[in-house]
């Protein structure tokens, strides 16, 4: 019994291993992924239904990169990848990575804060984020400016100022004149003011050694790349993008066996109603003769 329930595609016991694999093998290729294999990689991702799972690859993409910082990039230029073939998926990962940077600053997690920056900074040099998102973080990180939202400020625009400088160099002018006044009313510590001058020459040096993209990880043409705009305060609608989604993934998985279950049940009382019709014709039919 147990054996035939495996093998039925239709049982819920064949459905649930059918996740549990799928879980597998995206959280096997997300811990391989790098500079050299990305495109092997992406083959063998492409080729799992990224659709269903899809809540488990963004969770994976996002939990790999946090504990992976110095490989984000290569995580970036895989979203980038996947967003152009299906935006939708790349829309949740952002939303996903949106409310964990927000949740990261209001419970003043610098480690949740950086890791999820950095991912969103190099999702706007891939230009799957637009870069009112990097200009909204920034002047989040510094409207009330301390050591550590300064300093998470200024590693952000390492990552993703030359994309900035590019594409909005009023925003990014803006930006380092505000940084400008932290440093002169010595707002911060020490340590943080000399960050502050260090990040002056590196913009005085156009980013040299903080390229937006290196060419290896160019892996999506022009006209395939698909920039979603969104604010931080659009993932605040209280829509917990971090469970939610996971769920009704689960749920689509058992959907199958209750369809069937749904289907028979119909079938049943469709069958019930119909000899119902028929035994009142022919009781009809023999009151007619009966009184006729």
């Amino acid at each position: 019994m147990m054996q035939a329930a495996i093998t039925d595609e239709n049982s819920a016991k064949y459905q649930q291993e059918k996740w549990e694999a799928l879980k597998k093998s995206i959280t096997g290729l997300m811990n391989k992924v790098n500079v050299g294999n990305i495109k092997e990689i992406m083959y063998e991702l492409l080729a799992v239904n990224i659709i269903r799972g899809r809540g488990l690859l963004c969770r994976s993409i996002i939990q790999t990169q946090g504990a992976f910082t110095a490989l984000t990039s290569v995580y970036a230029a895989v979203v980038a990848i996947i967003n152009s073939k299906f935006p939708q998926i790349g829309e949740l990962l952002l939303k996903r990575l949106i409310l964990e940077f927000m949740r990261g600053y209001h419970h003043s997690d610098k480690n949740i804060c950086l890791s999820a920056s950095w991912f969103i900074a190099h999702l706007v040099n891939q230009e799957v984020a637009h870069e009112l998102l990097a200009l909204e973080v920034l002047t989040l990180l510094l409207e009330k400016a301390t050591d550590d939202s300064v300093e998470l400020a200024v590693g952000f625009l390492k990552e993703c100022g030359q994309k900035l400088t590019e594409v909005s160099p009023k925003g990014i002018n803006a930006i380092f004149e505000r940084l400008r006044s932290i440093l002169h009313e010595s707002e911060v510590h020490i340590r943080v003011q000399y960050m502050i001058e260090v990040m002056f020459q590196v913009k005085k040096d156009k980013f040299k050694d903080h390229e937006a993209v290196v060419d290896v990880l160019m892996l999506v043409e022009e006209d395939d790349q698909f920039t979603h705009l969104l604010s931080l305060d659009e993932v605040t609608d209280g829509e917990d993008l971090l469970k939610d989604e996971e769920e009704a993934e689960q749920t689509s998985s058992k959907q199958t066996e209750t369809d069937l279950v749904g289907l028979r049940r119909t079938i049943y009382l469709t069958l019930t109603l119909v000899a119902e019709v028929c035994y009142l014709y022919i009781f009809c039919c023999w009151m007619y003769l009966l009184n006729g």
